[in-house]
């Protein structure tokens, strides 16, 4: 098996940051003429998109120690002034409410799957989702790992299987600018089947944790069970060069049935955010008398 090439940010303390929060994704941006502005204060730090009419976006922050985000919550007003809208992550409702936070969306949940041993991860499996990798490994499927570059076939792909089942990707100028930014951060996995591509994915690298971005399989690679190939090659090749987790994004149970427990059956862990919340500083005092059933 070909390693991936070194990638650590040694800048990042914290050994799991989340893709919105990391310096790679950061990088990506400014590249694109979007910077975000990165803060630190109180032991946590954090960075956030300026939108238009002065709204800052804080996707996933802050990160820090437990006790350091919620001291950071509870004083809001002084580390981020203005309006905020964040992306909450591991807030409760409670908490938010009377940092002065309205809420708009309801929480939605990522699967993380942990990464480390091979023996492990293998273990952590469900039993269908690892006969499934058996018979994908005895499949006589090519395997090509790669940079990713802009004019790679999976962007296309990708794109024709958002307008497909109707949602709206990270868009394709975010991955090619991480990819620039990020020399060996943005990693294509390729199955190929007597010398044709069948499948792909796409795994963006940050610190010391992973995020999957992006993957389609023709309908061949799906009779071969190439997705779960190409993922078991990633978790063993990320595992190897020590990241320590893998975001495989959102889980849909009602609307993507079988994408979730495809990605439940890696072993991954539901992991439960804490849904977007809108703070203005005006109306922080109402949002602090809101009935908590209304709040959650």
């Amino acid at each position: 098996m070909i390693p991936l090439p070194q990638f650590h940010d040694s800048q990042d303390a914290l050994p799991c940051v989340p893709l919105p929060q990391s310096r790679e994704f950061a990088r990506a941006l400014a590249l694109l003429g979007a910077p975000l502005r990165r803060r630190e204060a109180g032991g946590v730090t954090w960075q956030a998109r300026e939108r238009r009419a002065g709204i800052a976006v804080i996707s996933r922050g802050p990160v820090g120690a437990e006790a350091d985000r919620h001291a950071w919550l509870a004083s809001i007003a002084r580390h981020q002034p203005g309006t905020v809208l964040l992306e909450a992550d591991g807030f409760g409702p409670e908490a938010l409410r009377q940092a002065g936070f309205w809420p708009l969306v309801t929480p939605a949940s990522l699967a993380m799957l942990p990464l480390g041993d091979n023996g492990a991860m293998r273990a952590a499996m469900h039993q269908k989702w690892r006969n499934r990798l058996v018979r994908a490994e005895r499949a006589g499927l090519q395997i090509i790992r790669k940079p990713l570059e802009r004019g790679h076939w999976l962007l296309g792909a990708d794109a024709a299987q958002a307008r497909a089942r109707g949602y709206r990707p990270l868009p394709h100028a975010v991955s090619v600018a991480f990819a620039q930014a990020n020399p060996g951060g943005a990693v294509v996995f390729e199955a190929r089947k007597a010398g044709l591509p069948v499948a792909a994915i796409l795994v963006l690298r940050h610190g010391a944790m992973a995020t999957w971005q992006t993957g389609h399989a023709t309908p061949s690679g799906r009779r071969l069970n190439a997705m779960n190939l190409l993922l078991w090659h990633a978790m063993t090749a990320l595992a190897e060069d020590c990241h320590a987790m893998l975001d495989l994004g959102l889980v849909n149970g009602d609307d993507a049935p079988g994408i979730a427990r495809f990605k439940l059956g890696t072993g991954a862990r539901l992991h439960r955010l804490s849904g977007s919340w809108l703070r203005f500083s005006a109306l922080a005092p109402v949002a602090r008398r809101l009935p908590l059933r209304l709040a959650g």
